[in-house]
């Protein structure tokens, strides 16, 4: 009933002082078109919490009408909440090329690769498309690779976590890489892991706009875990030029 629920539903965090003095708003997206995360609505929870902290109005909705030039221009960014499968129509995805194009700034979390396969270009606005991964929790060795970067400047390096690791396809030529993830540490000989750490999470500019992607986030309790909120909160930061 909780999930019927929120279909459709939009929670704000914007009071009408904030409005009042501009503050950026983002909204969160989290549609699914097949598999759908448990972890989602903590993470909106998590980030709703945490904009009203740092003073971003933050909108949350499954609703992909909210996708026309006329709303997203009230954004600064979007974030793709563990979107899975074919979440916007036509008319849907131009208004979010457009909106790139104008200078927004997007976030993808865990299985927003996961998504839009038959869209070529949202692929390249998030970097990679899901290939498929070990079934199960594992954990794992993350190594910073850019410790500069507000995602990833308070995480430890080596850092270990458990979560559900992606490999992927498609991984374009201009991301830029800020954690890698040792295979070898979670994938036996039988699964051939990467000999080298490879990239887990990344950010670039892109199309006119910014874009920050980061694998994390399958588990629920990632975000009760405050360096993966850290992680996640710092690459919105990035995006929205803060």
């Amino acid at each position: 009933m909780a999930s019927a629920l929120l279909l459709g539903l939009v929670l704000s965090c914007t009071s009408t002082t904030a409005q009042e003095t501009q503050e950026p708003r983002v909204l969160v997206f989290s549609k699914t078109a097949a598999y759908r995360h448990a972890s989602i609505e903590p993470g909106i929870a998590a980030l709703t919490g945490r904009a009203a902290q740092e003073g971003v109005g933050l909108d949350a909705t499954e609703d992909a009408g909210a996708f026309t030039g006329e709303n997203l221009s009230r954004y600064a960014a979007v974030v793709f909440l563990s979107t899975t499968g074919d979440v916007l129509g036509l008319v849907q995805q131009e208004a979010l090329e457009a909106f790139i194009r104008a200078g927004g700034g997007f976030v993808g979390i865990h299985s927003a690769s996961d998504t839009e396969y038959d869209w070529p270009w949202y692929g390249e606005l998030v970097g990679a498309y899901f290939d498929g991964h070990p079934p199960g929790i594992h954990d794992a060795t993350l190594h910073v690779a850019d410790a500069d970067h507000p995602a990833t400047a308070s995480l430890p390096d080596p850092w270990m976590r458990a979560d559900e690791w992606y490999d992927f396809r498609d991984l374009q030529p201009g991301i830029l890489v800020l954690l890698d993830i040792d295979e070898t540490t979670y994938k036996g000989p039988a699964q051939n892991p990467a000999p080298d750490p490879r990239p887990i999470a990344w950010y670039r500019e892109f199309d006119g706009g910014r874009t920050y992607y980061t694998a994390l986030g399958h588990t629920s309790e990632s975000w009760s875990d405050a360096p993966f909120v850290e992680h996640v909160w710092g690459g919105l930061t990035w995006v929205l030029g803060s």
